[in-house]
This record gives structure tokens, sequence and C-alpha cells, in this order.
């Protein structure tokens, strides 16, 4: 037979005080003196007495869950975001739920949006890299609080991001400042948001300066990709300045460049996007626009909570800076 778990009336009756009491003590609620709480507190760890963390939840209409929906643990800003975010939860007194989608679809991302429910959180955090929610399948939940780490999704909907488009202008007016002539592109999957951004930002500025806008070179965000897109442009086009989208496509362009019998930055210029740890460790120290994930992981869980507290949804859009290290200079005489 169990063991019957010990209950609110059982610590009441050893202090010789009303269930109410101990009810409000239990939930961290005013109103009793500091010594009966004390005496209290002691009485419920000498029961073994474990508070009913569901029944409290109902009872406030608060569970003190954030729950999270994202597509790629894999990618280095889910990662870091999410780790943010689960850092200043418990900071905050919450715990944090996870749920990841099988798919980048509408469809996928109601069933998370639906499987969370029924777990009862209080405010949701959605990570999405790919615009399929921009379609009218997708059905954010109603009741609860949503941020959406990237561009809006739906009208009223908060959201965080980071300016990519003034990042990526950096980056291109960084190299034609040295002297290059124009940019190459190896963008990111044309599914992603940040890499839809990224590429229109070069498009726009090489338009701008009256430079030649050379056909962008296509990568999936992996070294692989950027790799390959760095060995069509050194057969093709011979490239005095490359920006990838992200660090890990630059990683590949070393190499393509570097196997060619090329020098970086003396006879190519790279630039990536994101400044990963390992940035710095490239050789040469790779030049990079810099993301604070970390901070956009705890911009996004401060705007939930706001708005769990009653305030208005926001968007807002956190600066990124380029990093000037040793991977570009100016191109040398032909």
């Amino acid at each position: 037979m169990a063991e019957r778990r010990t209950s609110l009336r059982d610590v009441a009756q050893a202090v010789g005080v009303s269930v109410q009491t101990v009810s409000r003590v239990a939930n961290g609620e005013p109103n009793v003196a500091p010594e009966k709480r004390q005496l209290i507190l002691s009485t419920m760890r000498e029961l073994g007495y474990r508070p009913n963390a569901a029944a409290r939840a109902i009872r406030r209409g608060s569970f003190r869950t954030v729950g999270v929906v994202y597509y790629n643990l894999h990618s280095v800003g889910t990662h870091r975001s999410l780790e943010a975010i689960s850092e200043r939860a418990a900071e905050s007194g919450y715990a944090t739920t996870l749920m990841p989608l099988a798919a980048t679809s509408g469809r996928a991302a109601n069933g998370a949006f639906t499987r969370l429910g029924e777990m009862a959180v209080d405010v949701l955090i959605v990570i999405l890299p790919a615009p399929f929610g921009v379609d009218e399948t997708l059905q954010l939940p109603e009741g609860v609080p949503t941020v959406v780490l990237g561009p809006p999704l739906v009208d009223g909907v908060a959201s965080v991001d980071f300016e990519q488009d003034s990042g990526a202008r950096e980056a291109v007016a960084h190299l034609l400042d040295l002297g290059h002539e124009t940019v190459h592109h190896i963008t990111g999957p044309s599914a992603s948001f940040s890499a839809a951004a990224r590429h229109r930002a070069w498009h726009d500025l090489l338009t701008e300066r009256g430079r030649l806008v050379p056909p962008p070179q296509p990568g999936d965000w992996s070294p692989g990709s950027g790799y390959e897109a760095t060995r069509r442009l050194l057969r093709d086009q011979r490239p005095t300045a490359i920006l990838a989208a992200n660090d890990q496509m630059a990683l590949g362009a070393y190499r393509a460049i570097i196997e060619a019998g090329l020098r970086i930055p003396e006879d190519v210029s790279l630039v990536g996007f994101d400044d990963i740890d390992e940035a710095e460790m490239f050789a040469p120290p790779l030049t990079t626009v810099r993301q604070e994930w970390a901070l956009l992981g705890r911009e996004s869980l401060r705007v939930a909570l706001e708005m769990e507290g009653g305030a208005e949804p926001e968007h807002v859009r956190l600066p990124t800076w380029l990093v000037v290290r040793e991977s570009t200079a100016p191109p040398r005489a032909r």
C-alpha cells in the first residue's frame, strides 16, 4: 500500500493553526507573523510536506513556465538563445519547456502550440528559421503572450530580432571602402528570413554604390556549402572580396581559397556573419558581423514576461556590429 502524502491539514494540526494559514505560507502570501511562518516552514520540512505545484498553479492562474518552440537545436543562434532564455527564466523563478518541430510547416507549428497548451505554459517564445509561418495554416495560441524571434509573423504579435540589414550593409561597405570593385556573396538558405535580409542588404548597397552585382552563390549555412560555393566562384570569376552569410560557410570558403593556392586576405578578402567563438581562431582571424545571441534570448523573455504582466506587444531590433580582424585588406594590384 502506497504511503499517504503529507497534506496541508497534517501541517496545520501539527502547528495548531488553520489550514488557510498554512496555505498562505505555502503560497508565499503575506499576512502571517514571521515567527509563525518560520514554525510552519520548519514543520513542513519535518513532516516532508511537498506543495502540489499543479494545483497551486491552477489556483493562481499561473504555471511559472516558459514554452519555447524551435526547429533546429544545432543552429548556433538557436542553441545560444535557448541557453539564455533558460538561464534568465530560472533566475525569474520560471521553468522552461522545449518543444521541437519535426517540420517547417504551419501544421507542425500548430501541433507544437497545442501540445504546449496542454502542458500549461504562461508565455511562449517561437524560434522559427523559415517563413512558413506567414501562411494561413499557422495559428498562434490565443490568450498566451507570444514572442517571435525574427521578423513579425502576425500583426499584433511581439518580435525580437537583430538589425540584419545594417550588419550586412556594414560588411559590404567595409570591403568596398578597402578598394574592392565589388563583393561576391554566399547566401544562406532561400527559406531563411535572416539570409534573405542579408542578401537584400548586399544587393541594395552594391546598387547604391553603382557597382556590379555578381550572381549570388547559394549556400545552406554549412561549411560544405561555403566550400562548394567558393570553388565555383574561384573557377568562374576570381573574386577579390566575398561576404559569406554566416561564419560556418566562411570556414568552408577558407579551405577552398587555400586549396586554390590563394591567400587570405592578400588574394581574397573574406567577411562572415555571426561572430562564432571560433572566428578568432581562423587562420587568419575572421572579420565578421557580431550578433549577441544571449541578448536576443534575454530580450525575448523580458518582452514575454512583461506581456504576461499586461504590457503591450513590442518589436525589438537589436544592433549588430562589424568586428574587423585579419581576413580583410585592400586588393593587391593585378
